[in-house]
């Protein structure tokens, strides 16, 4: 897994390197990188597709 992924911070209002990102998969199935932003430590969010079936 990356560690330097980047995900845009509502509260921030920029782009900024997620803190601690973990692989998930949502509700509909798509795959997204979950992890904190290291300045205010609102949860961020960077979808990366869809599972192969």
């Amino acid at each position: 897994m990356p560690e330097k992924i980047t995900a845009y911070c509502v509260k921030c209002r920029k782009v900024v390197t997620m803190k601690s990102p973990k692989l998930v998969t949502l509700k509909n199935g798509r795959l997204a990188y979950k992890g904190t932003c290291p300045n205010c430590g609102t949860t961020v969010y960077r979808f990366v597709g869809r599972k192969k079936q």
